[in-house]
């Protein structure tokens, strides 16, 4: 089992500041398509989020940002939000 390919890394960016920065096993939120999921090795990806939660698992626990404008992107196993722009 590689753990690598298991877990995301997850970087939360604020105009002024770094709000978070780890690893988690999954991303999930809403867009204007629906609801959405970033897992391990997913595709690259770009997405505009509306005040809609942003949630980061791990194995036991969950942290939920909320944010009236994000981009979310994917780049090579990276997820990158960019808040309040």
């Amino acid at each position: 089992m590689n753990l690598k390919k298991e877990k995301l890394k997850v970087i939360i960016n604020s105009p002024d500041k770094l709000i978070w920065d780890g690893v988690a096993t999954s991303v999930s939120s809403k867009n204007s398509a629906g609801p959405f999921d970033v897992l391990p090795e997913h595709a690259n990806f770009i997405t505009m989020i509306q005040n809609e939660p942003i949630v980061v698992r791990f194995l036991d626990k969950e942290h939920v940002f909320t944010y009236k404008n994000s981009v979310l992107s994917v780049y090579n196993g990276i997820v990158t939000i960019y808040t309040e722009i």
